[in-house]
């Protein structure tokens, strides 16, 4: 019965990997057609690339996605690490929960409305739409996500830890630097990768706040799209994946390196 049952998942896993990943290799594999389109393949050309790299306006907008991730993983992350010390340091459970589903408003609720918001906002304060309103927005949004993936390294500490780093005569800044922070840095990595991927990813916050001059890659793919089929976007979609897979890799290794790292005092 147990092997019938294991012969199941592993089939029905299988085939959800089969239905998420088809379309991508489907979208990768034509990106080579030297016919132009996605209906019949011709020969193998990087024509797309070539025209992809020689594209100035586009590689700008590229260096553009990349600094706004970059910038905003980076500063969210520094704010949701303070976010989730300071939830933890609550000791009402009430009030943690509270300020905790305060934190989850901007991840359960509606990109659209999110969006719109941020716009309004922009607008009421005078804040002129571009590189800044992008980035303040992508900020706001990716830091209840790094204070999730924060929260649980500090609730799996034992206080026992920073007691003994007490009695020891650490000081309130040393039992942060060599208890507390060791012990969540790989909640700090993963929230900073987390925020990262959602900013390289989002459209629909992006679409409302952006403004004349600048625009972000998902931003500029939707656009492209609506002109009608391009095989530009299947090798810009590609280089993104492979951007993406890259990404993970190097979230694996160094969380793998981090673990044996996260228990102890260090001196």
């Amino acid at each position: 019965m147990d092997r019938k049952i294991s012969h199941s998942s592993r089939l029905f896993l299988g085939l959800i990997f089969i239905i998420l990943y088809l379309p991508i290799f489907f979208l990768i594999f034509y990106s080579f057609n030297s016919g132009g389109n996605m209906y019949d393949f011709e020969s193998f050309t990087l024509d797309s690339y070539k025209e992809l790299f020689a594209d100035t306006r586009l590689l700008i907008i590229v260096l553009n996605t990349l600094l706004i991730a970059l910038l905003s993983a980076l500063i969210s992350t520094i704010i949701g690490v303070f976010g989730a010390l300071a939830i933890h340091s609550f000791k009402k459970r009430s009030t943690k929960n509270t300020l905790l589903s305060l934190n989850n408003v901007l991840i359960v609720s509606p990109d659209v409305i999110i969006g719109a918001s941020f716009l309004i906002l922009f607008t009421m304060a005078g804040i002129k739409l571009g590189l800044y309103s992008v980035l303040l927005s992508h900020i706001a949004f990716c830091v209840p996500i790094v204070v999730l993936m924060v929260l649980p390294k500090l609730f799996e500490m034992s206080p026992s830890l920073i007691d003994a780093a007490h009695d020891l005569g650490a000081s309130q800044f040393d039992v942060f630097r060599k208890v507390v922070l060791p012990y969540i840095t790989p909640g700090i990595f993963a929230g900073f990768f987390m925020a990262l991927t959602y900013s390289l990813d989002d459209f629909a916050v992006t679409f409302f706040v952006t403004g004349n001059g600048f625009t972000t890659l998902s931003v500029e793919i939707y656009s492209l799209a609506r002109r009608g089929i391009s095989l530009n976007i299947n090798a810009l979609s590609t280089l993104l994946f492979l951007f993406t897979i890259i990404l993970v890799i190097v979230y694996y290794f160094i969380t793998v390196r981090n673990k044996p790292n996260g228990m102890g005092v260090r001196r």
